[in-house]
């Protein structure tokens, strides 16, 4: 009966996580990020990206247009390996490459959003500035490592990226307004999240209903659990019904809409604008707040919709929608899996494990969240709410950060594809390059988080880039001389 009983424990403990994960970070965050990278995957023209990753395109266009590439792409270490080898078999040079197989699922667009919405923006722009910085880094050092092979490797192919191909001002213009929809949803900024009007709902059962939701779903902050309020259980009642209609009416869009495709845009729009309300139970009744976010939202909705109907071919929609619906299907099953997983594993680990093994930002601490993101992968975003588990749990910031570098980029699976690729000299010299700069960037973000000015980081940082540029030059003074 005990066994049971704590099987019992850790489902509901699942459960509960992905309950308030439902409630709280998917609708206003998640599902725009979505919609961001189908326009991005159907409307971006594919020689538009393509085109600045050549070997003789000049290092400072080449690397940052990767950088670039691989940020709209947003996808996970599994799925970039496929475009890797495609766009490097193709003629992209190694270093360019390699820049954009690191950046991609390190720093994607939901990475970035997720980490900033969840662990706070502080963390997503170290996370960002890191990964841009340490990224250009490795692909300009692995360059240089195996310079002669770069320059042996396919150089006919290097006319596919002088192909010329413009994107269209109406596809641009449907882009910006859908990152604008994303920015108002997630900014907590007065003018969103003031009130502009409020009146209450005679509805009884709501501080019931409230009080058996905070008994299945506790909140606890202290171990990272968020709860669920009535609002969050009414979204999740609308992430429901937006899935059926979406399954229904997106899954053959390329042959064509039917009656469930507007149904399922049409609950995409109600369940955001629905998202933006303040919704509160009182005694006997539920008060509805207006806020500045709802006013926003809907004037951006209607912008978004006045695109794809009235600038946009029918093509271009239903490659859109599709796109989008592709790239939900894969990650969101996966994402689901990864957070009630977390809600089980916070009922295994004793917190006293994580603040021993990596509670100070130090190179013991820095090296364990590197490897733990080496062998327990988890898909794209899933890293997230580990991150903020290990959090609550004691874990330093520093430790943190590399964790959340490492994790996106290397897992056994990735390593084994990446090295039939490449073969194992330059898989391993990736790895370990991958592994060093998540291990510096824990310690230099953990000793900024510790109190340490920003010259002393600074400092520190030059010290080391300047040890590693002398020990590869004088790798490639001797590689010159063989």
């Amino acid at each position: 009966m005990e066994i049971l009983s704590f099987i019992g424990h850790l489902i509901q403990g699942g459960l509960g996580n992905l309950g308030a994960y439902l409630a709280a970070h998917v609708l206003l965050c998640l599902i725009p990020a979505f919609f961001i990278a189908g326009a991005m995957g159907s409307l971006i023209p594919k020689e538009t990206i393509a085109r600045f990753l050549g070997r003789d395109t000049p290092k400072w266009i080449s690397y940052p247009a990767a950088a670039l590439a691989g940020s709209v792409l947003a996808v996970c270490s599994c799925t970039i390996l496929p475009l890797f080898a495609g766009i490097h078999r193709k003629g992209a040079g190694l270093g360019p490459a390699v820049t954009f197989l690191f950046f991609a699922p390190a720093a994607n667009i939901l990475a970035l959003l997720y980490t900033g919405s969840v662990l706070g923006p502080q963390l997503a722009f170290a996370r960002l500035a890191l990964s841009l910085a340490f990224g250009i880094g490795i692909g300009l050092i692995m360059a240089l490592i195996f310079r002669r092979d770069d320059s042996e490797h396919d150089r006919e192919t290097d006319e596919l990226f002088s192909t010329r191909a413009r994107m269209k001002p109406a596809a641009l213009a449907f882009l910006i307004a859908l990152f604008v929809l994303l920015l108002v949803g997630t900014l907590k900024v007065p003018p969103l999240s003031g009130t502009l009007a409020a009146f209450t709902l005679p509805v009884p059962a709501a501080g019931d209903f409230q009080a058996l939701l905070t008994r299945l779903v506790p909140f606890d902050p202290a171990k990272g659990e968020e709860g669920v309020s009535v609002h969050g259980a009414l979204l999740i009642g609308l992430l429901g019904l937006l899935g059926v209609a979406a399954w229904k009416g997106l899954e053959r869009i390329l042959d064509g809409a039917n009656r469930w495709t507007g149904a399922a845009l049409g609950l995409v729009a109600a369940a955001l604008l629905f998202a933006t309300l303040r919704v509160m139970p009182l005694a006997g009744g539920v008060e509805v707040a207006v806020t500045g976010r709802f006013v926003a939202e809907a004037l951006m909705l209607v912008v978004c919709g006045w695109i794809l109907k009235r600038k946009l071919e029918p093509g271009e929609v239903a490659e859109f929608v599709w796109e989008s619906w592709r790239f939900i299907k894969q990650v969101f099953p996966l994402l689901v899996g990864g957070v009630f997983a977390v809600g089980v594993i916070r009922g295994l680990i004793n917190p006293e494990w994580v603040k021993a093994v990596a509670g100070e930002n130090s190179v013991t601490g820095n090296l364990a969240g590197v490897t733990f993101g080496v062998f327990m992968y988890f898909p794209t975003l899933v890293e997230v709410p580990v991150a903020k588990l290990f959090l609550s749990l004691g874990m330093h910031p520093g430790p943190l950060l590399a964790y959340l570098m490492a994790d996106p980029e290397l897992s056994l699976q990735s390593i084994l594809v990446l090295t039939a690729i490449l073969g194992r000299a330059k898989t391993w010299t990736y790895v370990g390059f991958v592994a060093l700069f998540s291990a510096v960037s824990g310690l230099t973000y953990g000793a900024w988080v510790d109190g340490a000015g920003v010259g002393y980081v600074a400092i520190g940082l030059a010290v080391f880039l300047a040890a590693l540029a002398f020990a590869l030059w004088r790798v490639s003074r001797r590689t010159a001389a063989a």
